[in-house]
């Protein structure tokens, strides 16, 4: 922190005629400030990663409450499967490596949950081995994941 000193008055009379003055210099607290809220800015859209799908659309369906511990199990349009408990934690599977892993879950939490987010233009049969193979790693808890039904503008 610096200290500014300035003359008490403008003609040297002894030896204090410089008084120190006692001020704050907010300058560099600003700057280093808005170097954070930039930095923050920057990053706040990188750390929300996830696959992108192209969700069916159901008029039917209701909301599932929200749950921490359940994982999402991704098909995407080219078929690949894709697991992730937290978006950072996003794994690719192959179909055989799949059943390992979930039976793998499901031994360390027998309750888990999985919610299967496939798009649209995925192959049935290639949505039907990926549940054959959440069934036979014996998981019973699982739910489709479809976005509400748009309504047409009148």
């Amino acid at each position: 922190m610096a200290v500014f000193i300035k003359p008490s008055s403008g003609v040297k009379t002894s030896r204090r005629a410089f008084a120190p003055v006692a001020e704050i210099n907010v300058t560099p607290m600003v700057d280093v400030m808005l170097v954070l809220l930039v930095i923050f800015i920057v990053t706040a859209p990188l750390l929300t990663t996830g696959v992108n799908v192209n969700l069916p659309q159901t008029s039917r369906a209701r909301s599932l409450p929200q749950d921490n511990t359940a994982l999402t199990l991704t098909v995407e349009k080219d078929g690949t499967v894709t697991l992730n408990a937290v978006k950072q934690d996003a794994v690719k599977l192959d179909m055989e490596s799949l059943r390992g892993r979930l039976t793998a879950v499901r031994e360390a939490n027998p309750q888990i949950r999985i919610y299967v987010k496939g798009d649209r233009e995925v192959p049935y049969g290639v949505m039907m081995q990926v549940m054959a193979e959440v069934t036979a790693a014996g998981i019973t808890q699982v739910a489709f994941v479809t976005e509400p039904q748009k309504k047409p503008n009148p």
